[in-house]
């Protein structure tokens, strides 16, 4: 990785203020309701959450993410609500400093998995969670922030690299994405996850298509 980087934790009022700058540039959100509180993030850095940073070699932060503990009822895990990274920054590998640094705020709290979520048919964010990562899609949600923003929940286990694992189905995504390709896929996660199978990887195809691989789910 890029030796000019540093990954902190973020521990000030500047740099909570700089996170929130950032959030809303690189999302583009402009109307006040879509702002991250600084002071939540605060909060969060206070109490087990992780609010970690990348800096460049001037001290600038040009990647963000943050999260908390959730659970399911079964157990605790953190949960990473967010992570950006600055325009002109990706292709540097701090998308995976985020994740690792949030891995070890986890660990450091006593849970052993993360979660979080991402829109399946953005693939290359497919591809780093799944395949660069080693976390594995679990749950699907419809609309989970309104309509047309379907996500995919991933579970990482903190504790172990993944195994390899049988392929049990394979669903492709066509170049041209349409309505009606959308619902298929919906549906088509839906029951596959239904079915007790996890997505285990995600990758493009020369033909311009993309899939994604479905196996047996390890809860050992």
């Amino acid at each position: 990785m890029h030796d000019s980087f540093r990954t902190v934790s973020l521990t000030t009022g500047a740099q909570y203020a700089e996170a929130s700058s950032l959030y809303r540039e690189v999302f583009g959100y402009q109307q006040p309701d879509y702002g991250l509180n600084p002071r939540l993030l605060g909060a969060l850095a206070g109490n087990g959450g992780s609010v970690v940073g990348v800096l460049d070699e001037a001290d600038r932060l040009v990647a963000f993410a943050y999260g908390f503990c959730g659970t399911d009822g079964r157990g605790f895990y953190h949960y990473s609500q967010s992570a950006v990274v600055a325009a002109g920054q990706q292709g540097r590998g701090l998308g995976r400093r985020l994740k690792h640094a949030q891995r070890e705020v986890a660990l450091g709290s006593g849970m052993t998995r993360m979660r979080w979520t991402y829109d399946p048919f953005q693939i290359r964010n497919g591809h780093f969670n799944l395949d660069v990562l080693g976390a594995r899609g679990r749950w699907y949600v419809p609309d989970m922030y309104g309509p047309g923003t379907d996500r995919v929940v991933v579970e990482w286990d903190l504790t172990r690299e993944p195994e390899p694992t049988e392929v049990a189905a394979q669903l492709v995504l066509p170049a041209e994405v349409t309505d009606e390709v959308r619902q298929v896929w919906r549906d088509s996660f839906v029951e596959l996850f239904g079915k007790g199978l996890a997505a285990v990887s995600c990758r493009r195809r020369p033909d311009g298509t993309a899939g994604y691989d479905f196996g047996p789910v390890d809860d050992d």
